[in-house]
């Protein structure tokens, strides 16, 4: 629980304290914020040079009424997932998730917050690759054809280059070059001259 004269947090404040976290537990990590993934919105992706994790935040003010439908979009999108809780959750939320999701919360019994791991995730079971292309562009799925050296289907439908990717590429391989392909994403295309 957390101590009475912490004020309680929320989302915004957890995010800050997670960003820190995560620039201090991997050497390489690249953030984004607020994907749709199914018929819901990640909190926040993770991209690793060789996963792209998952985590759904619940602050201390938030309730599990959606988060049933949030584990299963997650589960379909990520190679491993996190919930990161404030303290007031820490005790209920591992009956609200599986067992391979991981559990982050925020420790407030220190001068300053600091978010701590309570368990670790493992792989999701449910995981296809196929599925996690939805995160890359078109042209980032022409840039993986290219650099696979596989005809440029440039006028085809994104499922179809997906399918000629997924076909002609070692899966092991392709995760890596896809999560490349996210560390290097270029937003500034989308600037005005």
């Amino acid at each position: 629980m957390p101590r009475e004269d912490r004020p309680l947090l929320f989302d915004e404040d957890i995010r800050i304290l997670l960003f820190d976290y995560l620039d201090f537990k991997y050497p390489k990590v690249r953030t984004f914020e607020e994907k749709i993934i199914g018929r819901s919105r990640s909190d926040v992706v993770v991209v690793l040079p060789d996963a792209v994790i998952g985590i759904e935040i619940k602050s201390d003010a938030d309730s599990y009424a959606r988060l049933s439908t949030q584990i299963k979009d997650y589960d379909k999108y990520f190679d491993m997932n996190y919930i990161l809780v404030g303290e007031s959750h820490l005790t209920q939320v591992g009956k609200h998730i599986p067992g391979h999701w991981g559990i982050l919360y925020v420790d407030q019994r220190e001068e300053e917050p600091i978010v701590r791991e309570a368990r670790s995730a493992c792989q999701n079971p449910k995981i296809k690759l196929k599925t996690q292309f939805a995160f890359i562009w078109k042209r980032e799925l022409l840039e993986l054809l290219r650099i696979n050296g596989l005809y440029s289907h440039r006028h085809k439908k994104r499922m179809l280059i997906v399918d000629t990717l997924t076909a002609n590429v070692e899966p092991k391989l392709l995760k890596l070059q896809m999560c490349d392909i996210l560390f290097e994403r270029d937003y500034s295309i989308f600037e005005e001259e």
